[in-house]
This record gives structure tokens, sequence and C-alpha cells, in this order.
């Protein structure tokens, strides 16, 4: 197989490029940055910003499969840079794809694309996108990804098939966001319980994450594939209690537990503030707060897999024990 992988040099991005490289497949990588140690595995390094059309055309050219991993993360208050960077980049991708002939797109989409504030308990994929809430909440990060998900799916057709994964808080070694912010923040005696700590949530290892994608695109070679136009919620198919994992991980660099708290309703009003304030000076970066981070901090989230675990086999081979320890490691490295 001939590989591109958008956000190749990225944390999950890297992984997949990896086990397509064990197994044989060329690969591309395309991104920002140079990463001289994706180059020094035999990956072709294409530099380039997502958002520039003929950099992406360019990229896609004899490949016969895409995977999109590379989007703008983040709770910042700008719309117009998500907009760009996930929704515009994507129109260029599904564009490039058409255009060279690809035969398989697959998208690194989000959970939070159905999130709309509530509890979610076990549920799948018939669950909607709330578009009006994102709009109203500033989820500027969910809402283009649920647009850019939709246009993946809407891609999907006898030439070009194209599926879209969701994996739910991606975690392990060499991670570059989710914990090091936490860690960061506990260190900095900045960390808060938003909500009453019972919330449960979802989270996936980073190499079963990566396996998924492989597994969904050998899915798609077959011509009936039922993957073809659908999105799969991802996990470790272990909910846990948000903040004893949290927990957990601060354990892992001997830090203490998280040990105070405050309410979601004033975890939210701080964040409207801190929008408000963000928006109007229109500064760049993330407020420390927002109503959506709160949300999501102080409710339960985790997903029925069963779908992804019939239509391509889908079951987390790395334990949370397993990774955990991998993770330990490394943060002690």
């Amino acid at each position: 197989m001939n590989a591109l992988v958008t956000g190749g040099g990225g944390f999950l991005g890297r992984y997949i490029v990896e086990q397509l490289l064990a197994r044989g497949d060329r690969v591309r990588s395309f991104g920002r940055g140079r990463y001289p140690e994706l180059e020094a595995l035999g990956v072709e390094v294409v530099r380039g910003d997502i958002a520039d059309r003929d950099a992406v055309n360019s990229a896609c050219r004899g490949v016969d499969t895409v995977y999109h991993v590379a989007a703008l993360p983040g709770i910042a208050m700008q719309w117009a840079p998500y907009e760009q960077a996930n929704i515009r980049g994507t129109e260029h991708v599904i564009a490039a794809c058409r255009e060279h002939g690809v035969a398989r797109l697959i998208y690194t989409s989000s959970p939070s694309v159905t999130f709309a504030g509530v509890d979610q308990c076990g549920v799948d994929e018939r669950a909607p996108y709330d578009f009006d809430w994102m709009i109203a909440h500033g989820a500027h990060y969910s809402r283009s990804k649920a647009i850019a998900e939709q246009a993946v799916l809407a891609a999907n057709d006898g030439r070009l098939r194209t599926c879209a994964l969701r994996p739910h808080l991606i975690w392990g070694p060499r991670d570059n966001h989710l914990i090091p912010r936490l860690i960061a923040r506990a260190r900095a005696g900045r960390l808060r319980r938003v909500g009453d700590g019972t919330n449960r949530v979802d989270t996936i290892y980073v190499e079963n994450a990566a396996v998924a994608h492989l597994q969904a695109t050998d899915a798609l070679l077959e011509a009936s594939s039922p993957v073809a136009g659908r999105a799969y919620f991802l996990s470790q198919n272990e909910p846990a209690n948000c903040w004893e994992w949290i927990d957990e991980i601060l354990a892992l660099v001997d830090l203490p537990p998280v040990s105070k708290s405050i309410s979601r309703r004033n975890a939210e009003r701080a964040g409207l503030v801190l929008e408000n304030v963000y928006r109007l000076l229109a500064l760049s970066g993330e407020p420390p707060m927002t109503r959506f981070l709160a949300a999501q901090l102080a409710t339960s989230h985790w997903f029925d897999l069963s779908t992804a675990h019939r239509d391509f086999g889908y079951t987390p081979a790395i334990s949370t024990a397993e990774g955990m320890q991998r993770l330990r490691a490394w943060l002690r490295s």
C-alpha cells in the first residue's frame, strides 16, 4: 500500500506511520515540521500546511490510501483558525483524493462531535450532532470536526471509500498534549476537580487507536465493505472514573491526587467570563477554562464499541494496565 498520513509527525500520526512501516507499506507524511526521526525510518516527509490546497494536492499524488489525522485541537476562542485547518483542510484532502484517484480515505474524528453537555453513557454511532449547542457554547473544535466528518462521510462512493474514526482521550508515550497539560497544571496547583467526581469516561491507548486505523483500512478493501461511509467510536472499552484516572496519571510522576474541586456551575460561570475576555481582546491561546471544558470534565462520556468490533474487528490489544506501565516508563525516562 502507498499511504499518506497527514499529521504523520504528530502523536497519533506517528504511531500510524510506524505501524504501516512495520507491515511493509510505503509511507509519506505531510505536515508543517521536518521530522528527521521519520526520515530516518524511510518515510517520505513532505512539508506543507493542511490549509494550503496546492500543497495538499501535491502530497496526495501517487498514493492509494490517505489517513487524514492532522487537525487543529484545543479550546481557543477564535473560530477562523478551526474553520481553516479542520474544515477547509479536510475539503482540500477530499478534493485531492478525487483528483488523484485515491481509493481510501480514513478520517480521524472525535467523539466530541456528538457531545452536547449531558452524560453519554453507552451511546453508539446513532448519537446525533448538535450544532446549536456547539455554537452556543463556543465549541469550535467539536463543531469544525463534525462538519469535516460529515464531508468525509458524504464523499464516500464507488471511487473513494471513506470512514471516520472517533478515538476518545488518546494517551500513551510521546503524548505532547493531554498528559503534559495535566501534569503541568497539577504541578502549578491549578488542577481542580469539576463536578461531583463520579463521572465515568472512556479513554484509548495510542497504539490501540493506531491499530484501529489500519483495521478500518483493511476492511475498506472489500467491495461491499460495511465500513464505507460510516463513523465509529473507539476506546479501551473500559470506562473509568475520570478523576481516579487522572489521579493515576499524576501518581506516575509522584504527584498527589487532585484535592481541590469546583462545581460545574461555577466552572461554567468562570469559563464564560474567560471566553468573553479572550474574544473581546482577541487573545491567542486557550482560556484556562471554558463552558465546553467544564461540561466535558463534569459529565460521563463512554461508548458502545460493538459496531467497530463487528465491522472491522476492533478490540483493544493493549490493556489499560499495560499502557499505564509503558506510559510510566516513558515519563520517567
